[in-house]
C-alpha cells in the first residue's frame, strides 16, 4: 500500500534535553549536521509522502519558521499553543487535517535511523505495504535493541512469527523496541476524547483485539533523549557515512 500523507509528532518540551531546549525545540537540535525532524522529513519524502501534519507547541515559532523552509512536501500546523495535546491527544487533532478515507503514516519528530540497506525498499515503504487495515488498527516499525544507540535498553513489544505485537515481558521470545513509525487509517482515532491523552491507550486496545502488528526495521535506530546522547549518535552517523 503506498501511503502519501502522514504525520510528524512534534509538540514535546523536551525535558531531558535540557539546557539545549531551553532555546530551542527538541525537533530542530541538529544531529549530524541535521535538525532532527529533517531526518524524519526527508525519509517520508523519499517514500513518496507529499502532506505532511506537524504539531507544534514548545518554541512554535522556530518551528514553524523552519517547517516554511522545507521544500518538496505540503505541511500543515496542528497548532496546540494553547494546550500540549500529549502523543495520543496531539496525533488524534492532527489527525483531523488528514484524508480520512486514506492510511497515514506517523513518525516522532525526535527519532530516526540510518544505514538502510540500498536497493532496498525503504522501511517505510515495507511497512506501508505491510499495513492491512482489514486486520490491523496499526503496522509498527520495531528494532532489535541490538540495532539501536541511545535506547534505554527496555524492550516495547514481543513478536510473533505473523508479526503480531504483544506487550513485553521479561522471558518473551522476540522481543523489540518500537520505533517511532506507525502506519494507520485516521479514522481509528475518531473516538478519541478532546483533552490530552497517551497514545497507548490505543497500543494496548489494538492489542487485546489482536490488531497490532509490527515490521522490522533494517539499519541502525538513533534515540538522542539527552545532550550526553548527542555525541554517540553523531559516532554513529558519521561511521554510517564513511561505510555508504
Amino acid at each position: 500500500m503506498t501511503i502519501t500523507q502522514a504525520m510528524v509528532l512534534a509538540a514535546g518540551l523536551g525535558t531531558r534535553m535540557r539546557p539545549i531546549t531551553e532555546t530551542t525545540p527538541k525537533p530542530l537540535v541538529k544531529i549530524g549536521g541535521k535538525a532532527m525532524i529533517d531526518y524524519a522529513l526527508d525519509t517520508l519524502k523519499e517514500t513518496g509522502v507529499t502532506t505532511v501534519v506537524v504539531n507544534v507547541h514548545h518554541h512554535a515559532d522556530q518551528m514553524e519558521r523552519h517547517l516554511a523552509s522545507i521544500n518538496g512536501l505540503e505541511i500543515i500546523i496542528s497548532d496546540e499553543r494553547e494546550q500540549l495535546m500529549d502523543s495520543g491527544g496531539g496525533l488524534a487533532r492532527g489527525l483531523k487535517r488528514l484524508d480520512a478515507a486514506a492510511p497515514a503514516l506517523v513518525m516522532n519528530a525526535d527519532l530516526f535511523w540510518i544505514g538502510e540497506p540500498k536497493g532496498e525498499p525503504s522501511n517505510l515503504t515495507r511497512l506501508g505495504k505491510r499495513f492491512d487495515p482489514e486486520m490491523m488498527d496499526m503496522a509498527m516499525l520495531c528494532v532489535a535493541e541490538s540495532q539501536t544507540t541511545g535506547h534505554n535498553g527496555k524492550n516495547d513489544f514481543s513478536m510473533a512469527a505473523d508479526g503480531g505485537l504483544t506487550r513485553y515481558r521479561v522471558g518473551d521470545p522476540d522481543p523489540v523496541v518500537y520505533a517511532g513509525a506507525l502506519a494507520l487509517m485516521p479514522g481509528l482515532l475518531a473516538d478519541a476524547p478532546e483533552e490530552a491523552f497517551n497514545l497507548n491507550i490505543y497500543f494496548d486496545r489494538a492489542i487485546a483485539a489482536r490488531r497490532l502488528f509490527g515490521e522490522r526495521l533494517q539499519g541502525h535506530w538513533l534515540t538522542v533523549g539527552t545532550p550526553d546522547a548527542i555525541a554517540p549518535a553523531e559516532a554513529k552517523i558519521a561511521l554510517s557515512r564513511q561505510e555508504s
